[in-house]
């Protein structure tokens, strides 16, 4: 039934949902490579639409920026609409020499100092993992699609601006033992495993704070289609 944050009926969704933080990403992925896809809900602006790749029934829906937005509409996802898998398809930061921008990676732990979790259900982990079985999925059409698919920690902050005198980046990066950052992973995760679903996340790296260079929001809309590409293939095959 429909949530105060989506209007989509019952069964709107397929069983795997393909979430960008972007809803205009979302709308992207559904126009350029989904069949016959519908508009389900639209709530906020925050565009959820459910269609055919290759035959297989597919959803892709907007997130929002950080782990509260994300943790409402994946929850509601998971625990109203039924949806048994859901692959991030976002954006990092990196925070190491050997990722670059637009580098593909694929989210091997997510660090957090974020209270989502604790107030949630009094978990206490800063260290959540992503489901084993989406991520070797993912790594299989990666090899067998000849993408280049790094493997990465990320970490998933609360706060976009950061005053360099409260911590560096070379200081966050080693307190957290992350490779890159972004604001959602964390929170997914929970509530994948809270509820008993399945979660990953893709990333492309779309800024460097080693070679301070970074893409533009509009590329962040409609470049991203190597990780797009590889999510789509996976996501049919869990």
């Amino acid at each position: 039934m429909p949530t105060p944050h989506i209007s989509a009926p019952d069964g709107a969704f397929a069983k795997t949902v393909l979430m960008a933080g972007d809803p205009l990403r979302a709308k992207f992925v559904a126009e350029k490579y989904l069949q016959d896809a519908k508009m389900v809900t639209s709530v906020r602006n925050m565009y959820g639409f459910t269609g055919n790749y290759k035959e297989c029934p597919l959803s892709v829906m907007g997130s929002g920026m950080g782990m509260p937005s994300m943790g409402i509409y994946s929850y509601e996802l998971f625990d109203v609409y039924g949806v048994e898998n859901i692959l991030r398809i976002g954006s990092a930061g990196s925070y190491r020499e050997n990722l670059h921008v637009m580098d593909v990676v694929l989210v091997s732990q997510a660090y957090s100092d974020s209270t989502y979790a604790r107030m949630m259900n009094g978990c206490i982990d800063k260290v959540l993992l992503p489901s084993t079985e989406l991520n070797e999925t993912i790594i299989q059409v990666a090899m067998e699609k000849n993408i280049c698919c790094k493997l990465a920690a990320t970490h998933s902050t609360d706060v976009f601006y950061v005053d360099p005198r409260m911590e560096t980046f070379l200081q966050l990066r080693e307190r957290t033992h992350s490779d890159c950052v972004e604001m959602e992973s964390f929170a997914l995760f929970h509530n994948a495993n809270a509820l008993g679903r399945r979660a990953a996340t893709l990333l492309t790296i779309s800024d460097s704070f080693c070679e301070k260079t970074e893409i533009s929001s509009a590329e962040r809309e409609t470049s991203l289609t190597t990780m797009i590409e590889l999510a789509l293939e996976a996501a049919i095959r869990f």
